[in-house]
């Protein structure tokens, strides 16, 4: 599902964000990825999603060589990766309902088609009946269950996260990966970046560990 072949990028400004680094993510497979702060997680994120392109090596998504993707043709890949983020980035002038559907109206989806969809993300983060509410009105931990349920709505092969329990207690980190394995157990590819060892340590899942741009461990 996901391969990096010896892929190192470097930022204008010099700084290193990955550097020779290879592995394989098989389809279906759950992983976390971990290391200090500015290891790379966030940029190995990045170059799977085309937010940042290789400087060298080559990353291949589902089979695809991205290196020779065309703008054009990135919607399309992404459509097909589903995205939680540490800090939800919800819009709070919206609905909990019109916050989930807002992937699906960008990608013209129909009102009945987009009602039943976004219900049914909702339903399986159990927030079915806060559809109406604000995000403001909800806890973290909610809040993070409405980045889930956006990013799974339209049902990607391919689920990120990026430090998605960086905000929550114990209790609520806990719940949270639990969804994630859910949603991996039928089917669904889930990279995770993550920093908290102990609890990435009681997931017993494979861990890829980075640290100033390389890949110094994984198992």
């Amino acid at each position: 599902m996901i391969q990096f072949d010896q892929v190192s990028k470097r930022y204008p400004t010099g700084q290193i964000g990955l550097e020779d680094t290879s592995f394989q993510v098989d389809r279906g497979e759950m992983v976390f990825l971990t290391g200090h702060s500015g290891a790379g997680k966030s940029t190995l994120l990045k170059l799977i999603m085309l937010m940042e392109r290789a400087t060298q090596g080559q990353v291949r998504v589902g089979g695809r060589n991205l290196r020779s993707m065309g703008r054009s043709q990135i919607p399309a890949l992404r459509r097909e990766i589903g995205v939680v983020f540490q800090n939800h980035q919800l819009l709070f002038d919206r609905s909990v309902f019109e916050n989930v559907a807002l992937p699906l109206q960008i990608a013209g989806y129909s009102a009945q088609d987009t009602g039943k969809r976004v219900r049914a993300a909702l339903d399986q983060v159990g927030l079915l009946d806060k559809e109406k509410l604000s995000p403001i009105a909800l806890s973290g931990g909610e809040q993070q269950r409405v980045g889930i349920a956006r990013a799974v709505v339209h049902k990607p092969s391919l689920l990120l996260a990026d430090e998605p329990t960086g905000n929550l207690d114990p209790k609520l980190s806990a719940e949270i990966m639990a969804l994630f394995e859910r949603f991996n157990q039928v089917g669904v590819t889930v990279l995770i970046a993550s920093h908290d060892l102990a609890l990435i340590a009681r997931m017993r899942h494979r861990v890829l560990t980075l640290k100033e741009g390389r890949l110094v461990a994984d198992g």
